[in-house]
């Protein structure tokens, strides 16, 4: 695949993601605002908690485009309309519903005890208690409401919301303390089904657009994709992880590695990024054709190449050669350390749903014990802990390679085919999780910096008796009878 069409295929793929999330979004949003709403029109919700010792329930301020800058139009023009719909508990009380002002309302109940609404977490309110005196001047006598609603049977208010910084307060009509409701609150807006329309148009467009792309691109690469058998394996997995310890390696070299190796870092977030998407087109791949498109296994399988390099050469990888890793997605043959996956042929279309989510699950608790994790030396009286490592296993070995480099100028032999050991593993287990293989990583450390060998194919026998050709014997000499 040239670069042109990696570039194309990335791109499409980046698109994909939010066209996709407007597509959903949009066609939800339709399909609630034709289902969810009540016969008026308004998405609403039953509120719990609006029980109060006070005269008054109040909201904190609610600042609706009063800031600077602020786009007042979009409120104004939104057609935008609350409604509260509240009952009071006590039938021989009058209930009273408004909204008004923050200024107005703020100076009205100043020096009187009130609750004020602090966070609505679900359906329940948590309020904050105000101290003060306890009745209030009644509310029917104050003239800056917006809009009020009062009476003893279920009361409605319907405001047609506005810019500014407003209060909403529910309490007794004559100010008395001791309010108890039941509270519905739903709101309707003119602009929600047009904005939803439009969503899902605009999601349906870009996504045709990116799966075209992403087809045209994948199809025209396997048309000039040359057909070839695949070569035969050298090794006994298909995810085959080498490496080769350096000699002489600096002994405080690694201590920046890390350092050095930040360029590689910044690139490699890139490309795991496509790693993940051209994964993800290859998962509709497998699952629709069995196989894996063969441009995105070679750009796949260079991340993984490239990652390995680097963390040879600057962290869990075993810091095993001090030669700085090339920026390339090739194979780089004679770099310390290489990686080869077998180019799949036919792949199983039904394992391609379960194994990177399901089958891989035991790889993952194991390999996480070992890439991840932490070492807590102490617990505190608050369940905070004194965390002296977070590294991992992997980690931690390496470390100790670094500090034998340090000190001693040597890296353990042993210590080395350990560390390479755990890297193949997590390699084989990530290659599996990206669909590159359906061969199951097995559970064994295959320590060293060298692939085992493939096995040679056994010998046919029965019953014990070996069948093996051999060169035919001699005849028997004859003898001549002497004359």
């Amino acid at each position: 695949m040239s670069t042109r069409r990696v570039i194309a295929l990335i791109l499409a793929i980046m698109l994909l993601i939010p066209s996709l999330a407007l597509l959903v979004g949009g066609a939800a949003g339709t399909i609630a605002y034709g289902t969810a709403r009540n016969d008026a029109g308004f998405f609403d919700t039953r509120i719990e908690g609006l029980q109060s010792q006070t005269a008054v329930v109040a909201s904190d301020d609610i600042d609706l485009g009063s800031g600077r800058g602020a786009p007042e139009w979009l409120l104004d023009r939104g057609d935008v309309t609350v409604e509260l719909r509240a009952e009071s508990v006590r039938s021989d009380v009058p209930l009273f519903i408004g909204v008004g002002p923050e200024d107005d309302v703020d100076a009205y109940l100043s020096g009187f005890a009130r609750d004020e609404v602090t966070d609505l977490k679900g359906r329940t309110l948590e309020l904050r208690r105000i101290d003060g005196e306890g009745a209030v001047p009644p509310p029917r006598d104050q003239s800056f409401w917006v809009a009020t609603s009062e009476g003893v049977d279920e009361q409605l208010l319907r405001w047609d919301v506005e810019s500014g910084r407003w209060v909403v307060v529910v309490m007794n009509a004559d100010g008395s303390p001791g309010v108890a409701a039941g509270l519905h609150a739903g709101i309707k807006a003119g602009f929600l089904l047009p904005l939803f329309i439009t969503l899902l148009v605009i999601g349906a467009i870009l996504t045709a657009v990116a799966v075209a792309v992403i087809v045209a691109v994948l199809h025209r690469d396997r048309a000039a994709e040359p057909s070839h058998a695949a070569p035969e394996p050298t090794a006994a997995e298909p995810v085959a992880v080498n490496a080769r310890l350096d000699a002489p390696l600096s002994p405080w070299l690694w201590l920046v590695k890390w350092f050095l190796a930040i360029p590689h870092f910044i690139v490699l977030a890139f490309l795991w990024i496509a790693f993940v998407l051209l994964t993800v087109v290859s998962f509709f791949s497998i699952l629709f054709t069995g196989r894996y498109p063969a441009s995105v296994f070679d750009f796949n399988l260079g991340v993984l190449r490239w990652t390995w390099r680097v963390s040879y050469y600057a962290t869990t990888g075993g810091l095993g050669t001090d030669r700085y890793p090339p920026f390339t997605l090739g194979a780089e043959p004679d770099y310390p350390a290489t990686l080869d996956i077998d180019r799949p042929g036919q792949l199983s279309q039904g394992l391609v749903l379960v194994k990177w989510w399901l089958l891989a699950i035991p790889h993952y608790l194991l390999l996480g014990l070992v890439f991840g994790g932490s070492i807590v030396v102490a617990q505190g009286r608050y369940d905070n802990e004194a965390v002296v490592w977070s590294g991992g296993l992997i980690g931690l070995l390496v470390l100790f390679a670094g500090i034998s480099l340090l000190f001693r100028n040597r890296y353990p032999s042993g210590l080395f085919d350990l560390i390479i050991g755990l890297n193949r593993w997590l390699f084989r287990v990530i290659a599996y999780a990206a669909l590159m293989t359906d061969r199951y990583p097995p559970f064994r450390l295959d320590q060293g910096g060298a692939e085992p060998p493939s096995e040679p194919p056994s010998t046919p026998s029965t019953g014990g008796v070996d069948l093996r050709m051999e060169a035919p014997l001699p005849p028997p000499p004859v003898s001549t009878p002497a004359p």
